[in-house]
């Protein structure tokens, strides 16, 4: 058994770890100003030129097939990118992405969407929640009907990450109730222009954003049809699988950053005479920090390199989810408390990690779909206890 990063994979993960320490974490000074006076992203001028810098690197399009100009790295890679853009506060992300289910479009379609999105001249956004249906994402209402050769499309999403900036929507709609959402559900390709709305949801996590859409009688034509009609919902569910694993090494760079804080601090902050870093409880929260993340961090990577090898990821993303957001909300609540008053002021990005980190435990599923998922494969013997290593 090899725990070994192979060469490629160990100098990819420095580039990105230079670049990150090179130009972005020096931001983090004016970024957190921003948050303070009340925004919560970089001016675009200032992503358009990290976008440039990070494409002049050869990062671009780090899961997009390189017929796209993209550079196709495994999940594992993918992975430990990842964990390095989120060692700092600042909301950076290298360009030449779309959604994975874009891929899936048509001709033309992919001269509209898919292309314009990698080269960043588009953005869409993923529209399935809804406000009653969350985890229960078969139990969507928004109804789209036939009118002629066109498509109406009547009803609400909710919690839209990017859906007050997008100008198109990827809308998981019911087209057929009787079969419900898991067969009778499609996806559209819809233009901000044809009519839906939008309002930004304010949240306790400054840093996110998300939007409610509204669709009231929105005309599709039937070229927007992304893939199948009735195939909506296993296009959906492929989204949110990746979704997963994303977010674990998201979760762990933000850990290892909060712990590396945490572990300075300690070593400079004095009370009572001496280095709070001698005390016993301090000790024992940088220890408990260090078994989690280390913990964490091969759950995440093993959902990775199930992808990779083309098994069934469900199961291993699901535990790197459950296991990796419920221990970054630790590690960071951790790391505060060692900070003391502050790790609670808005100086830090402590503060704001621990309001954001606290919806990673309810997007992409919640603790408690992931722990149905989980149960529900050992108790029908879709999976075996330790299964993998077999």
């Amino acid at each position: 058994m090899d725990f070994e990063l192979s060469d490629e994979q160990r100098d990819i993960r420095d580039t990105v770890r230079a670049f990150v320490t090179k130009e972005i974490l020096p931001l983090e000074e004016d970024f957190l100003r921003l948050v303070r006076e009340g925004g919560a992203r970089l001016p675009r001028d200032e992503e358009r030129r990290l976008r440039a810098k990070a494409r002049a690197f050869g990062f671009w399009g780090l899961s997009t097939p390189e017929e796209y100009g993209g550079m196709a790295l495994p999940a594992v890679t993918q992975s430990l990118i990842n964990v390095e853009l989120a060692k700092t506060c600042v909301p950076f992300r290298f360009g030449g992405e779309a959604d994975n289910i874009l891929y899936g479009a048509d001709a033309a379609q992919q001269e509209e969407y898919l292309k314009p999105t990698i080269e960043g001249e588009r953005l869409g956004c993923f529209a399935l929640t809804e406000p009653g249906a969350g985890s229960d994402a078969g139990a969507i209402s928004t109804y789209a009907r036939r009118d002629g050769d066109d498509w109406l499309i009547n009803g609400e999403k909710t919690f839209i990450s990017n859906g007050d900036d997008a100008d198109y929507a990827i809308v998981i709609a019911l087209t057929d109730r009787d079969k419900g959402a898991r067969h009778g559900a499609t996806a559209f390709l819809v233009d901000r222009e044809a009519g839906w709305t939008s309002s930004r949801i304010s949240t306790m996590g400054s840093w996110h954003q998300p939007a409610s859409l509204s669709f009231d009688d929105v005309r599709v034509p039937a070229g927007k049809v992304l893939g199948e009609v009735g195939g909506g919902f296993e296009l959906a569910m492929r989204w949110v699988g990746k979704g997963r694993y994303v977010i674990s090494a998201q979760c762990v760079g933000i850990a290892e950053r909060c712990l590396k804080m945490a572990v300075d601090y300690a070593g400079l902050r004095e009370t009572f005479g001496r280095k709070i870093g001698q005390n016993q409880a301090i000790q024992w929260m940088i220890a408990d920090s260090e078994t989690e993340l280390e913990a964490a961090r091969w759950l995440a990577l093993r959902a990775a390199w199930d992808v990779d090898r083309g098994a069934d990821a469900r199961h291993a993303s699901a535990m790197a989810k459950l296991f990796c957001t419920g221990m970054v909300g630790r590690v960071v609540d951790r790391a505060l408390q060692i900070h003391g008053g502050m790790g609670y002021t808005k100086e830090l990005p402590l503060e704001g990690w621990y309001r954001a980190v606290r919806a990673m435990r309810i997007f992409e599923g919640t603790d408690e779909v992931q722990r149905l998922i989980l149960s529900r494969d050992l108790l029908r013997g879709h999976t075996r206890i330790g299964g993998h290593l077999a």
